[in-house]
């Protein structure tokens, strides 16, 4: 009896073995690729990709951001992997936090989508240092990025070990999983000559070592013009229509298309507008792409230290589909997703059947797709940027305005063009909130906040960490542990000195190859100066006044963000290269051969009192009335978080520059540094025509970046500690919690423009009846349409915000709009006689313009 329960039970667990086994051989996922597409089971793949990188959100943000992604018409989540944030010191290794990666591919997974995961381990991104360890650097006889052994070395453990974190998981395609494509490298192939005769077996030697890690699935490398076979070349800019991959047998793939521009500390904000993009998105499918990413699709923020350039912002919203704070930008978003749906319709004859280019003018095409069964699809487009088109394909005419794709899902009817927005557009505003006192306060009674004053000393606090005559570079010193570093000397001025009886002053004079510093003579702040974007050398020269006797000069540099691209980037230096005193007796003095006294960090920095069991570490001034504009000083303050549950934007438009925390969280650099007057911000941005990243950009003489990302899931319900390093000087008390929500939605429709439901295709193409055109409004979650601010049907002109009516107007339009959209989440009001007078103004092409209120 115990032998047959036995043989039973071998029996049973055979079969087990053998379902499991099964079941998971059935789950793996088989990708391959031909000439036209990814292949994922034997089935051709037309893909949409959006860009989200895991630390440049928080863990809360995931699943709603990668939800709209997926709402927005998105299959595939795509990341890169950043060393630095993960390998904190060779062979010590993070994935807690921001940085967990399994984590976020696991969100993907479970949201049903497919996942490019960009290793790298160089991203570049305007993220610090390129995404490479600064430790590395210091590794003896290292280069990055070339035949180096020492380098090739730390990459390859690193890839392999992501390599095997993502085995061990089963998040490859080939075991199950969402991973359907792996990079290795980046952008090599515009600098690989530079790099002579490391260059090339470099780049083939990484292409030969990723291949080697047996993923199951293709890898890619981006702008790699020689990447070997089996890796797949792409292409990143924002436009990749001409592009032709390297081999016949490869798919077209567009790994970074630019929706936006990142911003620097000092510019403009640049902005891309969202015909253009949908217009080169369309011309890359109508040229025969198969996958296209939008980089970014949510840019998201730098927090604390990791934004690169140097002086890349804190902010990473990149004017992308989803913004820094989580929340869809319309119409951008909207005007992509109809896009998406559109082209979406055109998947199969676009994969299965080779394009006929027919020419129907001097700028004017058609790509026509069509497949044995018998399906097709048509792009015309209209490469003209100045003037529209009336064009004739299969003896119909389409009509198509300047730079715009009209895209024929049947090779009939047009579902979309690029150049006609008929998605809504939101206004979003930063609602101001003071700060409040916690109510766990001892002070319950004042709402705003008591503050914690600490400040300290310019130049040598503590020990001094060395002495050297003259200069060290700042980064080898600091090894990119601090933005910070002390100068600091001292020279003596004779009693009988002319300056010191007023009748002249002294001037120092500094030049720096980076990136900014703040100059204390005698422990007195006399002035600032900082590169920029272009070039982070800058010259510094202002009056001092100094006494008789010894006179000490403290020069506190700082870096931005270390360099993060181009070729031996991690050489690039940063700090003093001379110091010059002029206007003494005896002529100029120079200081830079002199014994200069070097400390690194700030106290503050070094005591972690930003940190809850570092808070303690100094002794802070309590006040209810802090100094303002008062140099190297920290403010701390507990405060209740904002009111409502939108997210949050720390105002610092009254601060001067500094680091901020939260809970010991990493808000990160602040600066309002401000662009310049002088420079374009063109009061209407012109989609038609190349962009490029100064053609549509706002906020001149404004400050580059005034709200800093605070997420909602760093605030507790009360006892948030915030916590302030200023630099030179500014007012903390009014430094305020913004809740950013949308205020109002606009929308226009014109009686020209197709209303088709894309989802429901076939019941419009197979229907002889004209489709209606028709406005859709909808307010945020828990919003409704509290008020019609405008509503013109005729010919109104402006743009959402400031909409005027037209010499053709319907004097019915408000109150029709009002009947229907009053007191509603939404509404949907179609052009009709029912609704408007369309018999008026014969002749004219009449639209509807509506802003409404959402509250």
């Amino acid at each position: 009896m115990a032998k047959r329960n036995f043989s039973f039970a071998i029996l049973l667990f055979f079969f087990f073995f053998l379902f499991f086994f099964l079941f998971s051989f059935s789950l793996a996922t088989n990708v391959s690729y031909d000439h036209r597409s990814l292949i994922i089971d034997g089935q051709r793949k037309l893909l949409l990709s959006a860009s989200i990188h895991y630390p440049r959100s928080v863990p809360g943000m995931w699943p709603g951001l990668i939800k709209t992604a997926k709402e927005g018409g998105i299959d595939v989540i795509e990341t890169y992997v950043f060393w630095n944030g993960h390998e904190l010191s060779p062979g010590n290794y993070y994935f807690g936090g921001r940085y967990n990666l399994v984590k976020f591919v696991k969100i993907v997974q479970q949201a049903g989508m497919h996942l490019i995961l960009r290793i790298g381990p160089f991203v570049a991104a305007e993220w610090n240092f390129g995404g490479v360890p600064v430790w590395l650097h210091y590794v003896p006889g290292t280069v990055f990025r070339t035949d180096n052994e020492p380098f090739k070395h730390h990459m390859q453990n690193f890839t392999t070990y992501i390599v095997n974190m993502m085995k061990r998981e089963k998040f490859f395609a080939s075991q199950g999983g969402p991973i359907i494509l792996a990079q290795i490298e980046n952008e090599y192939g515009d600098i690989e000559r530079i790099y002579g005769d490391g260059g090339k077996p470099y780049a083939m030697w990484a292409a030969k070592m990723a291949v080697a890690q047996d993923i199951g699935v293709p890898w890619i490398m981006c702008q790699q013009y020689d990447a070997p076979d089996p890796v797949i070349n792409t292409c990143n800019s924002f436009y990749c229509d001409q592009f032709t991959p390297n081999s016949p047998n490869k798919p077209k793939f567009w790994t970074e298309n630019w929706p936006g521009w990142f911003k620097t500390f000092g510019s403009r904000d640049p902005h891309r507008p969202p015909e253009d993009v949908a217009f080169a998105v369309a011309r890359f499918f109508q040229k025969g792409g198969s996958l296209n990413n939008y980089y970014m699709y949510h840019g998201g923020t730098n927090f604390g230290r990791t934004s690169g350039g140097p002086f890349i912002t804190t902010s990473y919203d990149y004017d992308a589909p989803i913004d820094e704070y989580g929340i869809a930008r319309l119409p951008k978003w909207g005007h992509l997703k109809q896009l998406h749906e559109a082209i979406k319709l055109c998947e199969h004859p676009m994969l299965h059947g080779e394009p006929t280019l027919l020419s129907l003018g001097s700028l004017q095409e058609a790509d026509v797709y069509t497949d044995s069964s018998g399906g097709c699809a048509a792009f015309i487009s209209n490469m003209d940027e100045e003037n529209e088109k009336t064009v004739y394909f299969q003896n119909v005419s389409y009509h198509l305005p300047p730079w715009s794709v009209s895209i024929l899902p049947d090779c009939k009817n047009v579902a979309f063009n690029t150049a006609k927005v008929g998605h809504q557009t939101s206004i979003m505003e930063m609602v101001p909130e003071y700060l409040q006192a916690s109510m766990t306060s001892p002070d319950k009674e004042s709402k705003a906040p008591k503050w914690g004053v600490y400040v300290e000393k310019a130049g040598i606090w503590g020990e001094a960490d060395f002495v050297k005559n003259g200069f060290v570079d700042h980064i080898n010193t600091t090894k990119d542990t601090t933005d910070y570093l002390w100068y600091t000397t001292s020279f003596y001025v004779n009693e009988n000195e002319e300056i010191l009886s007023n009748r002249n002053q002294a001037t120092l004079v500094i030049s720096s190859k980076g990136h900014a510093l703040h100059a204390f003579v005698n422990q007195k702040l006399q002035g600032s100066a900082s590169g920029n974007g272009l070039n982070s050398t800058f010259d510094f020269e202002s009056p001092i006044l100094l006494k008789a006797g010894k006179n000490e000069i403290s020069l506190l540099s700082m870096t931005v963000g270390l360099q993060n691209a181009g070729p031996f980037y991690e050489w690039v230096g940063a700090g003093l290269t001379s110091v010059k005193v002029k206007g003494l007796k005896n002529g100029t003095v120079d200081l830079s051969s002199n014994a200069w006294t070097y400390k690194i960090g700030l106290e503050g920095e070094h005591l972690k009192i930003y940190q809850a069991n570092g808070l303690n570490s100094v002794k802070w001034q309590s006040t209810s009335e802090p100094p303002k504009n008062q140099p190297l000083t920290w403010y701390k303050a507990v405060v209740d978080p904002p009111s409502g549950d939108e997210p949050v934007g720390l105002d610092m438009i009254e601060m001067g520059k500094g680091l901020a925390w939260l809970n010991g969280e990493e808000i990160g650099r602040y600066w309002p540094r401000r662009s310049s007057l002088h420079e374009e911000c063109p009061s209407e941005c012109n989609y038609r025509g190349k962009f490029m990243p100064n053609k549509c950009s706002t906020g001149c003489g404004e400050p580059t970046q005034r709200w800093y990302h605070v997420p909602r899931s760093w605030f507790k319900p009360s006892g948030n500690i915030l916590v302030i390093f200023e630099e030179k000087g500014g007012d903390p008390t009014k430094i305020k919690f913004s809740r950013r929500r949308t205020t109002s939605v606009c929308a226009h429709v014109s009686e020209d423009y197709p209303s088709f439901d894309l989802e429901s295709w076939p019941k419009y193409t197979a229907s002889t009846k004209k489709n209606i055109a028709t406005l859709h409004l909808k307010c945020p979650e828990g919003t409704l349409i509290s008020t019609i601010k405008f509503a013109s049907f005729g010919t109104p002109t402006g743009k959402c915000g400031s909409y005027s009516k037209g010499d053709c107007h319907d004097p019915k339009s408000i109150a029709m709009v009002e009947k229907v959209c009053l007191n509603k989440k939404g509404c949907d009001i179609a052009l009709s006689k029912d609704n408007f007078n369309m018999g008026l103004c014969p002749g004219l092409m009449k639209k509807l313009d509506v802003e409404a209120v959402c509250s």
